[in-house]
């Protein structure tokens, strides 16, 4: 949940916000930590929620037992395939590794052209403003394009994340 009880104020907002907005939402299915609150939120709202959850977890993270849809994968490969593949955008919250590696993972796949889908970070309380430090210096030190640093869309407002993500055109794919 974060040290701050903001994160889980914020996410709860962020929830809302998605489901009032008509968006559906698909993550990793477990009831735990920030994603179990965004879930129950857009839930709350009358959105649809559809989790995608490795077997190998399903006996150490608890699946949120209220989804709209439960989708039954193999492993943590198979997971991250199915969201790729199922979701319209993907927007990182503060989180831990695992939200490190979905997210890169998912940026890295839209530079070389495996997606053309939005890639977004909601930056609660300023979270990831030292990891686009380090994104903007890798930009300036010549290692990341600045077209592909321009593809990753950051905001801390929920809404204008969104509006922010309806408008995005992928550089090499007009």
């Amino acid at each position: 949940m974060g040290a701050e009880p903001e994160y889980s104020v914020a996410t709860e907002h962020f929830g809302s916000v998605l489901a009032r907005q008509g968006y559906d939402l698909v993550y990793g299915g477990t009831k735990s930590g920030l994603m179990g609150v965004l879930a129950d939120s857009v839930l709350r709202n009358g959105g649809n929620v559809t989790g995608v959850m490795p077997t190998a977890l399903q006996n150490k993270e608890q699946i949120h037992p209220n989804l709209s849809e439960t989708v039954k994968v193999a492993d943590m490969t198979e997971r991250k395939a199915a969201m790729l593949t199922l979701g319209d955008a993907f927007i990182a919250l503060p989180g831990g590794t695992g939200t490190l590696d979905e997210l890169f993972e998912v940026f890295t796949l839209s530079q070389i052209g495996e997606h053309h889908k939005p890639c977004g970070i909601l930056n609660l309380q300023g979270y990831y403003d030292d990891l686009l430090g380090f994104l903007k210096h890798s930009r300036d030190k010549g290692f990341l394009h600045p077209d592909y640093f321009d593809m990753l869309t950051v905001d801390e407002d929920p809404k204008s994340l969104l509006t922010k993500l309806l408008s995005f055109q992928h550089p090499h794919h007009q």
